[in-house]
C-alpha cells in the first residue's frame, strides 16, 4: 500500500506533462486508486489503478485508499452536509465514483464528512445485464478531450466508464479498446451495444441503425443515424470505419 492514494476530490485532471498547459489525457473520479512513481514541485506522477493510465496531477493532499462500498450511479449526485434535503451543498459526484458508506439515516447514507441519497448509489458489486443501459444519461454532455463526468466526456471514455461501472476493465483510449474488443462484426450485422471504430473514434450502437457518441463537431453527446454518421465522417474528416466490435 505504500505510495498508493485515493483521489478524494470529485474530478482532477491527469495531465500528459507537468503543466496546467500540458494535454489532459483523462480525469480521477472520486474514489479512483493511484500509485505515486515519483513527486515533483507541485507535481505528482502516478499510476491510475483502473486502467493502468500514467500521467501527471497536482499536487493535493490524498487519502490512503478504502474499500469502497457502493458506486455512484446517476450523472451528478448532490452532496449534503447532514442527512437533509434542506442541507443540500453545490457539490456534486460524477457517475461511477466509488464511496465508501459508514453510516445510514434514513434516505441518506455517510462517506467522510458528506451526506449523499442512497437511491443515487448502487452497491459496489452490482452489475447491470446491459453494460451501456445508462449511456443515454450522457447525451447533450459537452465534449472534453480526457473528460469522464458530466462536466465533459470523450469518446472513448464515454464506452470505458460503462465497463468499469459494471466492474470490468476497459483501456482509456479508442485504439485501445478496438485491440481489447476482438470479435469482430460486419456493419450489416451490427446491433445494440456493438461499438464501431475510426482512427482515433469510437461510438456505441443504440440500435440497428442508431448509435451514441461524445462527437468533437459537435461539441457535446448526441445520437444520430449509423449511416449517416458513417458518410458524414467520411466526407468532414476523410475517415472510413476501420471495425466494428462486439465483447
Amino acid at each position: 500500500m505504500k505510495n498508493s492514494f485515493k483521489n478524494n476530490f470529485p474530478v482532477i485532471n491527469l495531465y500528459k506533462k507537468k503543466s496546467l498547459k500540458s494535454k489532459i489525457d483523462t480525469q480521477l473520479l472520486y474514489g479512483d486508486n493511484f500509485k505515486v512513481i515519483k513527486k515533483n514541485s507541485g507535481w505528482k506522477k502516478i499510476k491510475i489503478t483502473k486502467d493502468g493510465y500514467i500521467g501527471y496531477i497536482k499536487n493535493k493532499k490524498f487519502s490512503k485508499p478504502i474499500k469502497p462500498n457502493f458506486k455512484v450511479s446517476v450523472l451528478k449526485a448532490s452532496l449534503f452536509s447532514k442527512p437533509s434535503l434542506k442541507k443540500k451543498l453545490k457539490q456534486f459526484l460524477p457517475y461511477e465514483s466509488r464511496v465508501r458508506i459508514i453510516k445510514k439515516n434514513g434516505k441518506f447514507g455517510k462517506f467522510e464528512k458528506y451526506w449523499i441519497k442512497i437511491s443515487d448509489l448502487k452497491k459496489i458489486n452490482f452489475k447491470y445485464k446491459d453494460i451501456f443501459k445508462d449511456i443515454k444519461l450522457f447525451k447533450n454532455t459537452r465534449y472534453l478531450w480526457g473528460g469522464k463526468s458530466y462536466k465533459g466526456i470523450d469518446c472513448s471514455a464515454l464506452v470505458q466508464i460503462f465497463f468499469n461501472h459494471n466492474n470490468k476493465y476497459c483501456p482509456r483510449d479508442s485504439k485501445d479498446q478496438e485491440k481489447y474488443f476482438n470479435k469482430k462484426v460486419k456493419l450489416k450485422n451490427i446491433r445494440k451495444n456493438d461499438m464501431i471504430f475510426w482512427k482515433g473514434h469510437v461510438a456505441v450502437a443504440l440500435s440497428g441503425n442508431k448509435l451514441i457518441h461524445a462527437y468533437g463537431p459537435v461539441k457535446k453527446v448526441v445520437i444520430m443515424n449509423t449511416k449517416k454518421t458513417i458518410e458524414r465522417i467520411y466526407k468532414t474528416a476523410n475517415l472510413k470505419v476501420t471495425s466494428i466490435r462486439r465483447f
